[in-house]
């Protein structure tokens, strides 16, 4: 999916990295964000996009995967992103997310995790404004998930849609159950409720 929506972004006066800011997305989410790196390479693409990070968050977060349904849907969604090198995916290769143009990128050499798409790099950046905002200090996996189903013009919140999951209803779930990142109680929040 392309959009030509403006995203919030890191301060420009910054010029920094999305995931420069170690220290504000904590060792749960340089996990994550590792995960979708070495995804990104392994695929050939060039950059890191909000599908990548969703896979590696449902990789390595328990309460991301209680989230999104139960092992049906949980199925499907593997499924679908599995299947991105060789099935829909495919139409992405050669474009930017996010960027509402088509250009030809060349492949990363061997090794090189590439850059983060636009909308990636506002769903860390949305991550950690949502961990400020409920007084924690990292960002926790949770945070990362409420921010890429946010963007309804995601690439993760096209891959949540193809499966079956509504992006805006979970959104919503996400949001009513306050939960977080590590030490803000948010751990199991999900899996306790009877309609995940």
């Amino acid at each position: 999916m392309q959009s030509r929506t403006a995203r919030p972004t890191a301060p420009a006066s910054s010029g920094a990295h999305p995931c420069q800011d170690a220290a504000a997305l904590g060792a749960e989410l340089a996990t994550v964000v590792a995960g979708a790196r070495r995804r990104a390479v392994r695929d050939g693409d060039r950059q890191v996009d909000t599908a990548h990070l969703l896979h590696s968050l449902l990789e390595q977060d328990p309460e991301v995967r209680s989230a999104v349904g139960g092992p049906p849907q949980l199925a499907r969604l593997l499924g679908y992103l599995v299947q991105r090198s060789i099935g829909y995916g495919l139409r992405w290769q050669g474009s930017v997310e996010d960027s509402g143009a088509i250009p030809v990128v060349p492949r990363p050499a061997a090794g090189d995790a590439g850059d983060w798409s636009p909308a990636a790099a506002a769903a860390l950046h949305g991550a950690r404004e949502r961990a400020r905002r409920r007084g924690g200090h990292t960002a926790g996996a949770t945070d990362l998930f409420a921010a890429l189903v946010a963007d309804p013009d995601s690439r993760a919140v096209e891959v949540l849609e193809r499966a079956g999951i509504d992006a805006r209803e979970l959104s919503d779930r996400i949001e009513a159950t306050g939960s977080g990142g590590p030490g803000a109680g948010g751990h199991g929040e999900f899996a306790q409720d009877a309609d995940f």
